[in-house]
């Protein structure tokens, strides 16, 4: 299935009606401006330097996101680059120097280049071929060498690449005609894991042999399988796969012998396991109802060692150096973004190296989401995050929001959002619906919407506003819907097949024409294209029930007044997606409001376009669901 990561503690309770009608809990609490929310920072990666005395990471304190070093043992920030117009991407130290890999692409139109960076700061691309994207796929056992996805033959086809890292040549070894999906090579070098996707959820896992240029199937069944990672004695191939049972379980593939056999399973889905480099441990991922549980096991022993936890967050992320001597991982909460620690294996004692979270915010003024269960219109249980505002409560009722994930096929999940605190924050409870076709709750329900989309999983968002309006603390009259992606374009779904259910609609760059998405999704997407048309259905064959489900051909129905953001460098929906279904809702005379970023992609990711665009929302929300006296005309907060 597919798989979304990072998570943080859930408690799950079960929905009935009136289910929190009390004012337990309630308090007041300080409003926040959305220039202190956006004064947060987000950061990622973590590679060790080779000498393990500092790890270099990605933030976007500068406004957008720059590459930086900071100390093991703690310290400050050392900015790397000073980029002001397209991002910058941690990819990792080499091996035995302090070079540095990173990436950019242009804006957001996710065309990634990779770049080196020299010791004495000067930078060179090294994959320049004009239009190409290349992906780091990960450095040789010997560090001799790196991997990495190419698309610079052909667009559609990501071939593999090994380029050697003192002379930085590159040679092509797997010309990928067959546009599988890279899942790894072994430290021997001897053979490479290759995936083929069937459906969204199911995949052909196979390993290639460079020496005879075989390539076996391993898998025997039409299932959820994908590449976890070679043991490290290169002799067998760790996978996770569904098959014969409802969530991915690990199992073990031996090269010699072509047989498997099961090595884990967990209540959830094992999203994956992998090695650390010195092979003495190993960690494995798993998907335990919209959280991150993380086990680190010895190899030799198999027994699970002692790894930091905490009571308030999750951990994710974790990371071993190189010697194994050293680990890194992030630790989250809904309530609190992701802050990056380093952990001595020896001592056992950790290191909190980011302090992310504005010290403007008191994070007990920001809410803690739980997990809840409802029924849906056929009796289906439908899991879903809640986020219920501290000054919400039967004698103050608050309006609400459903909040649809990407997708299809994605998972709301329990990870810290600015986004959704600020809306929370000024007063709006939000109902993160993880409808049928989620993934994370099995495969029979991961693929009950495949070819039904707009019809039982916009139902089950119908059924999550009932939810609410049951809800004590909650204005049933106020309740609206909101979505980016997939999210996007069920948010223009419910305004159009269901446009008396939902009092407002904010479509966050969603597919409004299925038609024209499926024709020009990206060129480096082949190897999935096929497993998205069973899923969606082929434009060509399924050209009427696309039709019927694209919101833009039924725009006259939307009554309710609609906010429209969009990147115009997005390169899965494009532009004239948002374009269409705003000229033609505002021909029904239905108020409609534009916020289009020339400088973003799929998802906004500098500050300054966050701070406009998330301010947008709640000013569009305190227009035309909370009613507030601070109106505005409806074009005022276009931007072109």
């Amino acid at each position: 299935m597919k798989k979304l990561m990072l998570l943080c503690v859930c408690v799950t309770i079960f929905a009935c009606k009136n289910q929190l009608d009390d004012n337990s809990g309630t308090k007041d609490v300080k409003q926040y401006s959305i220039e202190q929310f956006m004064d947060n920072e987000s950061i990622g990666g973590g590679s060790f330097s080779p000498d393990n005395s500092k790890l270099l990471i990605n933030s976007n304190r500068s406004g957008i996101y720059n590459i930086y070093t900071v100390p093991s043992g703690g310290g400050d920030f050392t900015p790397l680059t000073a980029s002001d117009t397209s991002s910058v991407f941690a990819i990792s130290f080499f091996p035995d120097d302090e070079r540095v890999l990173y990436s950019m692409d242009n804006n957001g139109d996710e065309v990634y280049h990779i770049y080196l960076r020299e010791i004495d700061g000067t930078s060179k691309e090294l994959t320049p071929a004009k239009g190409a994207r290349a992906s780091f796929y990960g450095w040789a056992h010997d560090k001799k060498s790196f991997y990495y996805g190419y698309t610079k033959r052909d667009p559609k086809f990501t071939d593999i690449y090994e380029m050697d890292i003192n002379t930085l040549e590159s040679k092509m070894i797997y010309q990928n005609d067959g546009a599988y999906s890279f899942g790894g090579i072994s430290n021997d070098k001897k053979y490479m894991a290759l995936s083929k996707s069937i459906t969204t959820n199911d995949a052909d896992l196979f390993v290639y042999n460079f020496e005879d240029k075989s390539l076996t199937k391993v898998n025997k069944n039409s299932s959820s399988n994908r590449a976890a990672d070679f043991t490290p004695d290169s002799k067998s191939l760790l996978y996770t796969t569904d098959d014969g049972r409802e969530f991915s379980y690990l199992s073990k593939y031996s090269i010699e012998d072509k047989t498997t056999e099961i090595v884990e399973q967990k209540k959830w889905d094992i999203w994956n396991s992998f090695f650390t480099h010195d092979g003495k441990y190993r960690i494995t991922y798993v998907n335990a109802d919209a959280k991150t549980e993380i086990e680190v096991v010895e190899v030799e022993t198999g027994k699970a060692v002692d790894f930091p936890n905490f009571e308030t967050g999750d951990v994710s992320g974790v990371s071993y150096s190189r010697d194994g001597t050293k680990a890194r991982f992030y630790v989250t909460s809904s309530n609190t973004p992701s802050n990056l620690y380093s952990y001595d294996v020896a001592t056992k004692k950790h290191k909190k190296l980011s302090d992310v979270l504005n010290k403007d915010i008191v994070s007990e003024d920001l809410v803690t989401a739980k997990v809840i269960r409802y029924k849906s219109f056929d009796g289906l249980e439908i899991p879903a995050i809640y986020y219920r505002p501290h000054q919400a409560s039967k004698t103050n009722k608050v309006p609400a929001l459903v909040w649809v994930h990407g997708g299809p096929g994605g998972q709301s999940r329990q990870n810290f959002s600015s986004l959704i605190q600020y809306i929370v924050n000024h007063g709006y409870a939000v109902l993160a619906v993880n409808n049928r076709g989620s993934s994370g709750y099995g495969k029979t329900f991961f693929q009950m919407d495949d070819q039904n989309h707009g019809d039982k999983d916009l139902k089950d968002c119908i059924e999550g506003k009932n939810w609410l309006a049951d809800q004590a603390e909650i204005d049933a009259d106020k309740i609206g819907i909101i979505g980016g992606s997939y999210g996007g374009f069920m948010t223009m779904a419910a305004l159009t097949f269901a446009p008396e259910e939902f009092e407002v609609g904010v479509n966050i760059f969603g597919v409004t024409n299925w038609l024209r998405t499926l024709k020009s999704i990206p060129p480096w997407w082949e190897s999935f294209k096929e497993a998205l048309y069973k899923e969606m259905g082929d434009p060509v064959k399924d050209s009427i029930r696309l039709y019927n489900i694209s919101p833009l051909f039924h725009a006259d129905k939307v009554t309710k007044p609609l906010m429209v953001l969009q990147g115009a460098q997005d390169p899965r929906v494009l532009q004239a997606e948002s374009d269409e279904i705003v000229e033609a809702v505002r021909k029904s005379g239905v108020p409609v409001e534009y916020l289009l970023f020339e400088d973003e992609g799929h998802g906004f990711v500098k500050k300054e376009n966050q701070l406009k665009a998330y301010s947008g929302i709640v000013k569009f929300l305190d227009t035309h669901l909370n009613k507030s006296e601070n109106t505005m005309d409806s074009g005022e907060m276009e931007s072109k």
